[in-house]
This record gives C-alpha cells, sequence and structure tokens, in this order.
C-alpha cells in the first residue's frame, strides 16, 4: 500500500543541519510546511565512513538549501529536515531502516551507500511508491525502467568499462582479478571489467576470488597474479581491506604492477596500518565519480569552498554523492511542484531534465541512472612523506 502522507512536522530523532555554512545569508523566508527527507546509511561499524561523508553531503545542501529560502512549491516555500536512519552495513538492518521511514510517513528517501544493502530495500521502495535515491550504490540491478529507485552515481557495468578502457589506454594487454565473488558489487565490476577487456583484446590472465568481503589474506591469490605475469590487477573491494591487507599483502609476494580498484578503495588512506611501508601504495589506483581537483564548475567549486568551511577538511566522493542526491530531489519538487513521491518520481523519470550539481552535469537514462563520466584517481607516496597523498590523475570515458 503506498504512503501518501506528506511528513510536515519534525519528529524525535529527526537531525537537521546544524550550522549554516560560512557566509551564507539567510533568506528572510516564511515557510508554509516542513519536508522531511529519509537518509539511511552505515553511520556505524566498519563501512562507517562512507555513511559519514554521505550525511555531511545531505546536510550540508539541506542547509544551504534552507538558507536560501526553502524548496518552491505550488502553495509556498517549505524547508527541508533530514530523518537519519544507520543501517550498519547490514541489508536487514537497512530493510528496518527503510520500513520505520516508511511508518513515519516519509515518502523521499536517500539511501543506502552500499549496493549490497540498496538492494534490500528496492523492491520495497517499488511496492511502497517511495522515491529512493542511493548516493553510491553501483550494481546496475538497483534500478529499472520507470520505477521508484534512483541513484546520483554511475553504475558498476559503467565504472567496470571505464577500468578495462584505462588498461586499454595505457597499453596492458595482460591483467588480473581478484575479487569477492559472494558480493554484489565486487562480482559484479568483475564481470564488467572482464567482458569490457575482451572487448578491447585485453586478455585477463590470472582469476582469483574470496569468499567474503573481509577477508584479511590475499597472498595466495597475488602469488597467482605475478606467476601468471599480470601487469594489472583490478581489485573491487571496499577501503577497510585494501588498506591494511590487500594492498601490502600483494606488494609482499612480489607484485610490482598497478593495483586498479572502484569507487569503494576510496578512504583507503584512513585505514593504512601503523608501521607499514607507505610506498607500497603507489600505483594503487582507482575510478572514482568526482574529484575537487578536476571538477570546475560553479556548483562544484561552491560545494567545495562551503564544505571545508563546514567540517575543515576536503570532501570526498561520497559528500559530494550525498549532496547531489539533495539538490536532485530539490529540482525534480520544483518542476512537479509537489513533496509527493508520485509527483517527484515522474518528474525524476523525465530523461530529458538536465542536473547541474557537485559531481557533474547530467540526465538520468530511462532506468534512472546518470549518463556522466568518471574520473582516475590514485594514491603516491614520496620519500620523507609522513602520509600517502591522494591525487586526481585524469578525467575518464569509454570510447
Amino acid at each position: 500500500m503506498k504512503k501518501k502522507i506528506i511528513s510536515l512536522i519534525l519528529t524525535l530523532g529527526m537531525v537537521m543541519g546544524m550550522t549554516a555554512y560560512a557566509g551564507a545569508e539567510e533568506a528572510d523566508t516564511e515557510f508554509v510546511g516542513t519536508i522531511t527527507l529519509g537518509m539511511i546509511g552505515p553511520m556505524t561499524g566498519s563501512l562507517a565512513v562512507y555513511g559519514t561523508h554521505v550525511s555531511n553531503g545531505v546536510l550540508q545542501a539541506v542547509d544551504e538549501i534552507n538558507a536560501a529560502g526553502g524548496v518552491m512549491l505550488a502553495d509556498g516555500a517549505y524547508e527541508l529536515a533530514v530523518s537519519s536512519k544507520d543501517d550498519q552495513g547490514d541489508a536487514t538492518e537497512c530493510l528496518n531502516s527503510m520500513n520505520a521511514l516508511i511508518a513515519d510517513g516519509i515518502e523521499l528517501v536517500i539511501g543506502s551507500a552500499t549496493s549490497g544493502c540498496t538492494s534490500s530495500i528496492t523492491s520495497t521502495a517499488n511496492s511502497e511508491g517511495v522515491v529512493l535515491i542511493t548516493p553510491s550504490g553501483t550494481a546496475d540491478a538497483l534500478t529499472t525502467e520507470m520505477d521508484y529507485v534512483f541513484r546520483a552515481c554511475f553504475k558498476d557495468s559503467f565504472q567496470g568499462e571505464l577500468a578495462a578502457q584505462y588498461a586499454a589506454d595505457e597499453g596492458y594487454t595482460k591483467v588480473g582479478i581478484v575479487y569477492c565473488s559472494a558480493d554484489t558489487y565486487s562480482a559484479g565490476l568483475r564481470d564488467s571489467f572482464s567482458a569490457a577487456c575482451e572487448e578491447l583484446g585485453i586478455e585477463v590472465v590470472a582469476e582469483e576470488s574470496v569468499a567474503t568481503m573481509t577477508e584479511v589474506d590475499y597472498t595466495n591469490q597475488f602469488n597467482k597474479m605475478v606467476s601468471a605475469e599480470a601487469e594489472l590487477v583490478f581489485v573491487p573491494f571496499y577501503y577497510d581491506v585494501t588498506g591494511p591487507y590487500l594492498v601490502p599483502q600483494a606488494r609482499s609476494v612480489g607484485f610490482t604492477g598497478v593495483l586498479l580498484g572502484a569507487d569503494g578503495v576510496d578512504n583507503t588512506e584512513t585505514t593504512i596500518s601503523e608501521g607499514t611501508d607507505l610506498s607500497v601504495y603507489n600505483d594503487f589506483l582507482f575510478v572514482n565519480h568526482y574529484s575537487t581537483e578536476l571538477a570546475t564548475s560553479d556548483v562544484s567549486v561552491s560545494f567545495v569552498e562551503n564544505y571545508e568551511s563546514l567540517y575543515g577538511e576536503t570532501p570526498n566522493n561520497f559528500d559530494a554523492l550525498g549532496y547531489d542526491c539533495v539538490l536532485i530531489l530539490k529540482q525534480a519538487m520544483e518542476s512537479c511542484g509537489a513533496c509527493d513521491a508520485d509527483s517527484v518520481q515522474a518528474a525524476l523519470a523525465d530523461t530529458s531534465v538536465t542536473y547541474e550539481v557537485a559531481t557533474g552535469t547530467f540526465s538520468f537514462d530511462e532506468t534512472g541512472t546518470p549518463v556522466k563520466t568518471g574520473v582516475l584517481m590514485g594514491y603516491e607516496y614520496n620519500d620523507g612523506d609522513e602520509e600517502v597523498t591522494k591525487i586526481a590523475v585524469r578525467t575518464l570515458n569509454v570510447e
């Protein structure tokens, strides 16, 4: 049964942006009501960095929009608020969070951060008629034509194609793959990368898998990469294993080639174990959605400046994608003049609409996935440095 209650009152536990961004001049606006957005993500647990940064971006966008006069609908200006739920990176908790938001009458939900968790709530979004926009759920199957599920990121098949295109552009002819066969995200990226390599004439000389995304021993897998003489190895994992385990172990068994990850390895620098030889992270690259160095639009520059003023650090792609989700929903609500799920879904399903957000300019395809470019990023260490540096390499696209 579809929920048709517009949430106009802040309830206990709802979170709003706490401080206006530096330099904001609050508009003298009399709000006629409040639109509450739901937000689901891993705020605790091993993937909490994802949820925390998505939340930072969401709250910044809400703060900025409210300071500028809110969301203008047919009957006046509305203030935005956020009801946040912690899914702990667990699919069951994510579904519980979704059901709790729906029970509260919330019709527009941002979440979750991972493909596995997001996949647990897409059917509920569609059956209940609730708009769901994931900032960073990249699995292809999350969005289908004309449903209630959208995303702010590109999808895995495109990300895998970008990774293979980079390998081809650099002249690599022999590559390997180490991935998790039981994980939606990792296996999906493996499939798309492998298929793209075949089309580009790149030989996959070795392929090894692990059973879980929390594996701590990758030495056997990389011994086989070395034996196969792989020049580059694709490693679609999350940052919590690449930092302390996968990268150091790959180097320890003699793999000296390029390690190429996807967006999930962003934040690897936060999980490097004390005492690790930091030079092992050189030539560790990854496909990503966004780079502050490569993004130069007015929206992106403003986002970065305000983020750094609010949080005292440079934003990453999860901050930017969370921010974008709010901007996308605001534009959809204002274009249809309403905030109910059916109206917003119809607005988002219009593939002719262009969105200008922090991560770039795009339109949705027929499945609710942005058509956009990617970026290549990586890590760099020079003798004498106290830490590794995250670097932007170049923009990526499929030829």
